[in-house]
């Protein structure tokens, strides 16, 4: 089977809930400074500084480098993130449609709540987790990371299908560029947990590269690289 010449995954920038959980948590608050859908959240200002230095990466590839295909999550921030970018680059960049197999890790009953509210509302999901692990554990309603990898998988297989040969720019969530890479590579769990502990977690705007190998496989060129943005 033919695949696409280049895929490019981008992590959305920094978006409220970046910030107001872990600040929400620090402190064992029952409730993070932000409210509605986690499809609704916004970047913050700097996440709209990062999608903008993602459009200065952009605007700075050979013209033959820049992408055919942009494709994005529903969500708010991962559209604002190209939205924000494509404007930036000043380059004829492609109009972008989303996916919905492209949504971040669905969270169920736990979405929008903090450890503590967790903790409060379902009691015996800590020990649910500890049971099964991380890329096991199944939210109260929610997926665990082996369904978003039977999602990834069929947005993939469709990818190549649909515009084999073609650059492609995919800019969704962490748990899609973590399980992207499990989908191509073909990674078990325990080389997955060795990605996230070598490399460290999916950082806000960082990019993604895989290449076709010349036949009919994509090969990792660069995996969570930020040196496109400015120093914090």
């Amino acid at each position: 089977m033919d695949v696409v010449a280049e895929l490019i995954l981008i992590r959305h920038g920094q978006s409220l809930a970046n910030v107001a959980f872990p600040e929400a948590d620090a402190q064992g608050l029952l409730e993070a400074r932000v409210s509605g859908r986690d499809a609704e959240v916004p970047l913050t200002p700097l996440g709209e500084a990062q999608a903008r230095a993602i459009g200065a990466w952009l605007a700075a590839l050979p013209a033959d480098r820049r992408p055919e295909i942009a494709i994005t999550s529903p969500y708010r921030r991962a559209r604002e993130t190209w939205r924000i970018a494509a404007e930036t680059s000043g380059t004829d960049t492609p109009a972008a449609r989303t996916d919905d197999r492209l949504v971040d890790r669905l969270l169920g009953e736990l979405e929008m709540l903090t450890r503590a509210a967790v903790a409060a509302r379902f009691p015996g999901e800590a020990a649910r987790f500890a049971e099964a692990g991380l890329y096991e554990y199944r939210p109260p309603g929610g997926e665990t990371f082996a369904d978003i990898r039977l999602r990834l998988g069929s947005f993939l297989a469709d990818l190549n299908r649909e515009h084999p040969g073609r650059r492609v720019v995919v800019v969704a969530h962490d748990s899609v560029v973590l399980m992207a890479r499990a989908v191509l590579e073909d990674l078990d769990w325990d080389e997955l947990a060795a990605v996230e502990k070598s490399a460290g977690a999916v950082r806000n705007a960082s990019i993604t590269r895989f290449t076709s190998n010349g036949g009919n496989a994509l090969k990792l060129d660069r995996y969570n690289g930020i040196d496109h943005l400015p120093p914090a």
